[in-house]
């Protein structure tokens, strides 16, 4: 099969969606199916994939991590496009993606799917505070309702977000497929390197977040857990590796309850080094987001054999629901740093976790995913009417 792939968003912004990309695209490569990649250009080059089609784009207002592509490139691009002959148009993002995708679908003559990524109902009023949390919840139950019936079938990374999706009114056929993960690019790394390039002492119990630090993250949340695991280890320390606009906050939150000297903010970390390391040097990874459509990390460290310990809210669920190579505590801090040092006190309990995030994450494998999604795609094109000619643009 032949994919176009359209998106908002691409490395060098890091994030799940683009993980997720890069991951079904390298997958879908070794099953011997091609796929391109609409994606925009960012300020910093990123060393692309073969099939990358970069358009130029524009800062996007209250997010300066993010790029909104310009219409015109995309328009201009159906004519080489149609050439490829690409049997279907996947939409990763609701922006740009979705209109444009769906608008070039339509013009090749194809099906056209979407991957619900994000659940913007419980954290798109961060990014327009100005507004009241009710009326941003509803746009974005409509936005998503309009968005998922317009296409011809949607991928949802959960059953969760599935869920939610239906609850919406949402009507459209959905498949849950997560992102696997490439279980080669996460072998290795020397905990040791990073514990003495962030100054922490090799005895020092470590809990590690990973990921974009931003207020739906809930990572406040990890630092009231912490204050309340020191009370128990009082050496207990919280590396947080991303970056993101809630760092500003998380830092005052840090100082404010005297853990300015028990977290270490390790800032984005390059992912086939670094950031192996990263997790390498943990004793526990810890998570706690309440909006998460899957949560990639759980499983990026489980792959490295390092125990979780995260609530099951939505996408987490999937992961952690069957708490194999997890604790699962209430969504409370006093709940979560119990659990916490549990685990830090109990050598038996890490060791048989740690075994067993090994063992469970083979069931997540990208190769079979991967596989998921070709099947899917082969029945979206099994329902297409035959001999659908392009809407007139």
């Amino acid at each position: 099969m032949r994919i176009l792939l359209v998106s908002d968003v691409y490395f060098p912004r890091v994030n799940g969606v683009s993980t997720s990309i890069q991951t079904f695209r390298q997958a879908l490569g070794e099953l011997g199916h091609h796929t391109a990649l609409i994606a925009p250009a960012y300020p910093s080059s990123w060393p692309d994939e073969p099939g990358t089609l970069r358009v130029a784009s524009r800062r996007v207002p209250l997010d300066p991590e993010d790029r909104m592509m310009h219409a015109a490139p995309i328009r201009a691009l159906l004519p080489p496009l149609a050439r490829e002959r690409f049997d279907l148009v996947h939409v990763q993002t609701p922006f740009v993606a979705h209109y444009l995708g769906l608008w070039l679908a339509r013009q090749l003559g194809v099906p056209c799917v979407e991957t619900y990524h994000t659940f913007f109902e419980e954290y798109l009023f961060h990014y327009v505070p100005f507004l009241p949390r009710a009326l941003m919840r509803a746009a974005a139950r409509r936005f998503s309702r309009a968005q998922g019936n317009s296409v011809d079938a949607l991928v949802v990374p959960s059953s969760a977000m599935g869920e939610v999706l239906a609850g919406y009114g949402v009507r459209a056929p959905m498949a849950v497929i997560p992102t696997g993960i490439p279980l080669a690019d996460f072998g290795g790394g020397t905990g040791l390197r990073f514990r003495q390039a962030m100054g922490i002492a090799p005895e020092a119990p470590l809990l590690l977040f990973v990921g974009r630090v931003a207020h739906e993250k809930n990572i406040g949340f990890l630092l009231e857990a912490l204050g309340l695991v020191r009370q128990r280890v009082p050496g207990a320390l919280l590396a947080i590796a991303g970056e993101g606009p809630a760092l500003p906050a998380l830092r005052r939150q840090a100082h404010s309850l005297g853990l300015a000297e028990a977290v270490r903010f390790a800032g984005y970390l390059d992912r086939r080094g670094a950031l192996l390391d990263c997790y390498a040097a943990a004793d526990a990874f810890v998570f706690a987001s309440r909006t998460e459509t899957q949560g990639l990390v759980l499983l990026e460290a489980m792959a490295l054999g390092i125990p979780v310990v995260s609530t099951a809210v939505m996408g987490t669920r999937d992961v952690v629901g069957p708490g194999r190579g997890a604790l699962v505590p209430g969504d409370e801090p006093a709940d979560f740093a119990a659990a916490v040092v549990r685990l830090l006190e109990d050598p038996a309990l890490r060791a048989r976790l740690c075994a067993e995030a090994r063992d469970y994450v083979q069931e997540w494998q990208a190769g079979a995913l991967a596989r998921r999604m070709a099947g899917f795609y082969e029945g979206v094109l099994r329902e297409a009417a035959p001999g659908a000619s392009p809407v007139p643009g």
